[in-house]
């Protein structure tokens, strides 16, 4: 079992013996602020006895200790508020991290489908010029096949025209070779009657 410590102390121009398990250190300090004390008393109240001096004394050291032991309480009711905001504070940054990482992964997926749609447009617009090309191609060859099929309009109306005009021609020369054989006909009936009348005038003058 350790010794306790023996420390001569002087309280109020007297000396005192002093053990405890304390160190020297600490039980000077407790005298020295217990003498303080009473001679902050006795300059208040210069008459009272010394009896009366460490009765007030120990009141206003008691004081002094219910009011550190109330701050000391205050400060640990506080020291378990802050340890709880700290605690909550913690959490409100681990759910920012958090959050700020997942914000991070989406903006790099953004910017990874924005590369993709953007490599997409890229082709697509390669790919329209080429179907403009294209279109504008066929388009110059549909104009091209459009003027020939008016050109064969054109000509089929003009043959259509000459069809008609050498219809009207061969009708007419249908008309005139009629006229003609009929003449041709009546001729040929004319000769023959001329024919048979010679015949009688020549068995007549015979």
């Amino acid at each position: 079992m350790e010794d306790k410590n023996k420390v001569t102390v002087r309280i109020y121009g007297q000396e005192y013996i002093i053990s405890g398990d304390m160190p020297r250190e600490h039980i000077m300090k407790v005298a020295d602020y217990v003498d303080r004390k009473m001679n902050e008393i006795a300059v208040a109240l210069p008459t009272t006895s010394t009896s009366s001096l460490a009765v007030l004394s120990a009141v206003n050291v008691s004081d002094d200790y219910f009011r550190a032991m109330e701050e000391n309480e205050s400060l640990k009711l506080k020291n378990i508020q802050l340890d709880k905001d700290s605690k909550h504070y913690v959490q409100l940054w681990d759910e920012a991290k958090k959050n700020f990482l997942q914000y991070k992964e989406d903006a790099q997926s953004s910017m990874e489908h924005r590369d993709q749609l953007q490599r997409l447009f890229n082709e697509k617009t390669v790919e329209i010029s080429q179907i403009s090309g294209k279109l504008k191609a066929l388009q110059e060859e549909y104009d091209a096949l459009c003027r020939k099929n008016e050109a064969l309009l054109e000509r089929m109306k003009a043959q259509e025209e000459n069809k008609i005009s050498n219809s009207s021609i061969v009708k007419e020369l249908e008309a005139k070779c009629r006229d003609v054989e009929s003449s041709f006909f009546d001729l040929q009936m004319e000769n023959i009657q001329l024919k048979g009348e010679l015949d009688r005038y020549k068995k007549m003058m015979e």
